[in-house]
């Protein structure tokens, strides 16, 4: 158990830090091949550099198109206790340097 007692799973050879994010996997997979959506990747890095200097490394934990949309989903599996303040910092400087938002999934 890690420090916000999230268990990890492991799902296709995979770990994930708790079991709704493996849950969430699991939803996407279905997604996948129903075709509603399109190039799904796990833990998508997002660095944040400001004036060339780097300051932080986001990690997201899924990312994909909506395939009615068009849009690319970025989409991260977050409970009260993991929106700490320096998840919320990194959650804004990277949709500010990247004009993208970020989905929260409870």
């Amino acid at each position: 158990m890690n420090k916000y007692h999230a268990k990890k799973t492991t799902i296709d050879n995979i770990t994930f830090d708790s079991i709704r994010e493996s849950q969430r996997y699991n939803e996407l997979k279905m997604l996948l091949r129903a075709n509603k959506i399109a190039h799904l990747e796990l833990q998508v890095p997002f660095v944040v550099v400001v004036n060339g200097k780097r300051i932080c490394k986001y990690l997201a934990d899924f990312q994909y198109v909506d395939l009615e949309t068009g849009k690319v989903i970025i989409e991260d599996i977050k409970s009260q206790p993991t929106r700490t303040s320096v998840y919320r910092l990194k959650k804004k400087l990277v949709e500010a340097q990247y004009g993208i938002q970020i989905t929260e999934v409870a």
